[in-house]
């Protein structure tokens, strides 16, 4: 309740910030230029961060952009050079709507490896697997649940948590995949992490921007896990993740790196932990950008994604034989009792 609260408080503050005459530009290129590169300056989250990361300076981008704009281009020219400014960003919170397209970048998860074959999974799982909300799970002839969860846009009922888990309670272990989850509602991952501590764990911070400067925001406010009052799994779990697990995926990653029976094992997730904000520009299109930072236990950054404790990638050869390796490793993972 305490997050929720946070989070209308800081909606509730940018609402009114932009009633304001910040964004007051006319509808031609050129006040759609200005009026995306302002709301940015003084909205978006991560600009410092990504100015250090990336090696680029906002203040530089106006002009470089600008020069691509002509006061007779059409709309879709227009979208096209609106959407390669935001692209300097690399935030897949950040897209431009319109009924001409959907601006996006998704270089997070596409310049690398996939690291999933649903097809193969899928065999993991069989066909007489059990289903209770977005949750699939089944139980493996080694004794090792195996539990696959897609997205956390499927809503979780803690009625189907609670039966899944008694269930799969003599099992050995627990393998959740959620490779290829690119994320949804945050109270999902939240209420599923509750699942795996027995106590109060401090899984990360939030800040809210509190001014124009790109360093002005509130105090880190410290997130907590609290134990779930249901049933809860008191065994080995190993999360398996890859590039395209972002947004609340990211997030629940965070979390379950601060459990003490979880191993993350995989790739690197994408990332994605500024909570989004939407506004709107003078042609009437809709922008998306990061207006919160998210941060893991120690205050470091998970904008860019979380490491695995245990890295692992998928491997081809084996696939051709109907094996899926990280799975696999897995498996032995739990076997070996660690």
């Amino acid at each position: 309740m305490k997050r929720f609260l946070s989070i209308i408080a800081v909606l509730l503050a940018l609402l009114t910030s932009c009633q304001k005459s910040d964004f007051e530009y006319d509808a031609t290129p050129q006040g759609n230029l200005d009026a995306l590169w302002q709301l940015i300056d003084q909205r978006y989250c991560f600009l410092s961060y990504k100015e250090e990361q990336l090696g680029f300076k906002w203040s530089e981008l106006h002009a470089k952009y600008s020069e691509k704009l002509n006061p007779s281009m059409s709309r879709i020219q227009l979208f096209e050079v609106l959407c390669q400014m935001l692209s300097e960003l690399k935030d897949g919170h950040v897209n431009i709507s319109t009924s001409l397209d959907l601006g996006r970048n998704w270089s997070w998860k596409e310049d690398y490896p996939e690291n999933l074959n649903t097809e193969l999974r899928q065999q993991y799982l069989g066909t007489d697997y059990h289903i209770g909300s977005g949750l699939k799970y089944t139980i493996l002839p080694d004794n090792i649940a195996y539990v696959v969860y897609e997205s956390f846009s499927h809503a979780i009922g803690e009625g189907n948590l609670s039966d899944m888990l008694a269930y799969l309670r003599l099992c050995n272990g627990m393998i959740l995949d959620i490779r290829g989850n690119g994320g949804g509602e945050l109270t999902n991952a939240e209420k599923l992490s509750r699942r795996f501590t027995n106590e109060k764990v401090l899984v990360g911070y939030m800040c809210h921007k509190t001014g124009k400067g790109h360093d002005d925001f509130s105090e880190p406010s410290a997130e907590y896990v609290e134990p779930s009052k249901d049933i809860r799994w008191q065994k080995p779990v190993v999360l398996l993740v890859n590039r395209s697990c972002y947004s609340a995926a990211n997030i629940f990653v965070r979390n379950m790196k601060e459990m003490p029976l979880v191993t993350v094992m995989g790739d690197q997730t994408g990332g994605g932990s500024g909570l989004p904000f939407s506004s709107e520009l003078p042609i009437g299109w809709s922008v998306r950008f990061s207006a919160s930072p998210s941060f893991d236990a120690r205050m470091q950054h998970i904008e860019f994604g979380i490491q695995p404790d245990i890295p692992c990638s998928l491997d081809e050869a084996q696939a051709v034989q109907g094996k899926d390796s990280m799975i696999e490793a897995a498996r032995q993972l739990i076997a070996k009792g660690k």
